[in-house]
């Protein structure tokens, strides 16, 4: 697949090359627990660049999938618990209901409708500046790479009397060449860096780092509503004590979010019994771990208790069919066996 987004990038008229901001926007009377699909909006900005930064987003794409073809990494569907490294990752958009989705379906495939930039400090000051895209054309077929913007990277000039203006703490300069002096820079800046997040090509984004995609489209603050859902769940199975210490965690540890979200996926938890809690603890003893338990349930009192609880019900320790090797990871697909 990388052989044909290359091929694609490269042969993409670099005249046509067209560069988008991305913002996003709170929604008026949302609560925090609002899911991400109706709590933000997702802005598509045009921006006008000139040829030499067309070159150069040109060549940084290409010299970034060229790099990725020559590592050999397993191209594999997205998991929300697998790591982000050495691999790439896929993720389907058909039919996925997330409120970045917008922008894909809708807001750049109508692009007469995309307004253009006329000022970056208008858009800073009213709404969050969250990621840029660089657009491919190739007879007729788009090709989209996303990277996430950090705001350190975003810089705009003080303006006295704007109340709403951004102070900056620090001032910017470039060395230049001709006269070989460091000098100030004017105006509103965005630093582009060489490196891509991912790239979107026939209704699949391709992932080349998980966690900068995750926060583009929303997911990471989706996990976290995901997670705070797992832990009403588990109130109800009335099977674990210290539950109080698990909703703490979700509040303050991101971490744990996905975890709880693999569980959910798996669905362990829901059928749980004294009878399964003793087999539980069996394996948790076969691995050096304590899962704790007072009549009868899990038992929950600090922040160790609620990893190991998670790796059993996640099944974390897996053995290899073959080897006979025992494995610890929360990434996984199940087989399903065909009679």
């Amino acid at each position: 697949m990388l052989n044909e987004l290359l091929e694609e990038v490269k042969t993409a008229k670099i005249e046509d090359l067209q560069f988008y901001f991305i913002t996003r926007v709170l929604k008026e009377g949302v609560s925090k627990r609002t899911k991400m699909l109706d709590k933000f909006i997702f802005n598509l900005y045009q921006v006008d660049i000139n040829d030499e930064i067309r070159d150069h987003l040109h060549k940084l794409t290409i010299d970034q999938i060229e790099y990725l073809q020559k590592k050999n990494y397993e191209i594999q569907d997205y998991d929300v618990i697998s790591e982000d490294t050495d691999q790439i990752f896929t993720y389907q958009m058909q039919n996925k209901a997330m409120a970045f989705a917008d922008v894909i379906n809708n807001k750049l495939p109508n692009k007469s409708q995309i307004k253009k930039i006329q000022n970056i400090e208008k858009i800073v000051l009213e709404e969050d500046l969250w990621a840029y895209s660089v657009g491919f054309e190739n007879d007729g077929e788009w090709i989209y790479s996303f990277r996430k913007i950090i705001k350190s990277k975003v810089a705009i000039d003080e303006n006295e009397g704007n109340q709403k203006s951004v102070r900056q703490k620090i001032i910017r300069t470039i060395f230049n060449t001709q006269s070989n002096k460091l000098e100030l820079i004017h105006g509103e800046t965005v630093n582009l860096d060489k490196q891509i997040d991912c790239v979107y090509y026939k209704d699949a984004f391709y992932i080349f780092k998980k966690t900068n995609f995750e926060q583009i489209t929303g997911l990471t603050e989706e996990f976290k509503v995901e997670a705070e859902t797992v832990v009403s769940e588990l109130i109800q199975t009335n099977m674990i004590e210290g539950v109080e210490i698990i909703e703490e965690e979700v509040a303050n540890n991101p971490s744990i979010h996905k975890k709880l979200v693999r569980l959910q996926k798996l669905g362990n938890y829901q059928n749980m019994t004294t009878e399964s809690l003793l087999r539980m603890k069996e394996v948790a003893e076969i691995f050096g771990e304590t899962l704790k338990s007072k009549n009868g349930k899990i038992l929950i009192e600090e922040k160790k208790d609620i990893e190991t609880a998670l790796k059993i019900l996640c099944d974390y320790y897996k053995e290899g069919k073959v080897s006979g090797k025992d494995y610890g990871t929360y990434a996984g697909k199940q087989f399903i066996h065909q009679n």
